[in-house]
């Protein structure tokens, strides 16, 4: 067996797309859209997504104005994106200062411009099972970017469950690196779906029980160990943002899973593809189609509450 590569490009395509369709609908009204980046680097990995981000969003017709700032700068200028009225959204490239520090700068984003869907508000949304914002579900909730375009690529290389209202009822996955950005939500968002998701991280391992039978799902200490986990694994997402991570090898995975690379630095062994079914690359090019489609339900929102608010 030789997996199919799934290559995140010709997603993101047609995703971005949509969302252009949105934006020249808005544009036709006077609503030109415009996202504020802010990057601490001047090279290196978060430089590079930086400037991917700036061709994603010109594609669409985003502005994308990306602000460089040291880490003294940054809680001044998150502040000043969040009062200007041309700013519809925020973007921030990490690191900006320190782990602690870049995880304050997320809760001082104003989470009506939170395109990345990281804000407490979203999350709590998230780990709540709450999929809409407001009682009569018109509004729904923004997810977090780069743990959506996870799922919506684990749709496309063909994950499926067995039951309609639990469309992952029945897939087992195992995710690695428990990471509040993306392993994290990414095993909320599965399970609230239906999967078994084994977590493994460096401070040990839990298990995300479905949300089938009760409101969202569940987490409980399992101390499954890693050749468990990947053994019953139908899909398998590692994002270890490290040199010294021990490959995952093929002879780990279960024959025909699905598995994706998030990673800084490649989390799988070439060995694998001989015996996934699926093996998904790189996720980038549609997290910044995400980010874009969560801009555009923002600014949905904003314009729903400018007219509540003037009737």
């Amino acid at each position: 067996m030789t997996a199919r590569v799934l290559d995140p490009s010709p997603v993101a395509a047609s995703y971005r797309d949509e969302v252009r369709r949105d934006v020249e609908r808005l544009a036709a009204r006077g609503r030109r859209l415009r996202v504020v980046g802010l990057l601490g680097q001047d090279d290196g990995p978060a430089a590079t997504y930086a400037r991917f981000a700036r061709r994603g969003f010109d594609d669409v017709g985003i502005e994308f104005d990306l602000r460089h700032v040291t880490p003294d700068e940054t809680e001044a200028a998150v502040a000043a994106a969040n009062v200007d009225p041309d700013v519809d959204g925020i973007f921030l490239y990490y690191p900006l200062t320190d782990r602690r520090g870049d995880r304050w700068l997320r809760e001082l984003v104003d989470p009506r411009k939170d395109i990345e869907g990281m804000h407490s508000f979203w999350s709590r949304l998230l780990y709540e099972n709450q999929r809409f914002v407001d009682p009569e579900q018109d509004v729904r909730a923004i997810l977090p970017c780069t743990p959506l375009a996870i799922l919506k690529l684990l749709d496309r290389a063909g994950m499926r469950g067995t039951r309609e209202n639990a469309p992952l009822d029945g897939v087992t996955a195992c995710v690695i690196n428990r990471s509040e950005v993306v392993g994290r939500p990414l095993a909320a968002m599965l399970a609230n779906d239906g999967a078994v998701v084994h977590s493994l991280d460096i401070s040990g391992a839990v298990t995300f029980e479905p949300a089938i039978g009760r409101h969202t799902h569940e987490v409980r200490d399992s101390g499954i160990d890693r050749a468990s986990a990947l053994a019953a694994a139908d899909v398998v997402i590692s994002a270890v943002p490290s040199r010294d991570f021990e490959l995952i090898r093929g002879d780990e995975i279960r024959a025909g899973a699905i598995c994706v690379d998030v990673a800084e630095f490649t989390n799988f062994d070439e060995s694998v593809k001989e015996r996934a079914g699926v093996f998904v690359p790189r996720v980038g090019p549609l997290t910044i189609a995400m980010a874009a489609r969560n801009l555009v339900r923002l600014a949905g929102i904003a314009e729903a509450q400018t007219a509540v608010d003037a009737g």
